[in-house]
């Protein structure tokens, strides 16, 4: 099976966010920010395989502009959490980077898509 970088960069990055859900609900007490950094997190991924089954181009389209407005409230959260301390800036810098790499991949797959059409 030929390799998908976006399919894959998302799919660690869920994993990422479900270890960093676990962190804050063991170690911080904290339910409600990593309830939302979970659901926007991991919604990513789940949207871009939803993309690549999609049935026709505009449900590709539509499903990765999904995840894309997944990881901008992802990022969102995230600032939060080192804005209040829950997280410290080198785990909220980390994190940031993968979703800018994100962010990047799909509008780059937003931009070829209107240039085909």
């Amino acid at each position: 099976m030929k390799e998908n970088i976006i399919q894959e960069k998302s799919y660690k990055f869920a994993i990422r966010i479900v270890r960093l859900y676990q962190f804050l609900t063991k170690e911080k007490k904290e339910f409600v920010l990593s309830k939302q950094v979970l659901k926007s997190g991991t919604s990513i991924g789940a949207n871009i395989e939803e993309a690549i089954g999609g049935q026709s181009k505009n449900d590709f389209k539509s499903k990765i502009s999904i995840a894309y407005k997944e990881a901008r409230e992802t990022l969102y959260w995230i600032r939060i959490l080192r804005d209040t301390e829950y997280i410290n800036e080198k785990q909220a810098e980390s994190i940031i980077e993968d979703i800018n790499e994100i962010l990047k991949i799909i509008t780059s797959f937003q931009k070829s898509i209107k240039i085909k059409e």
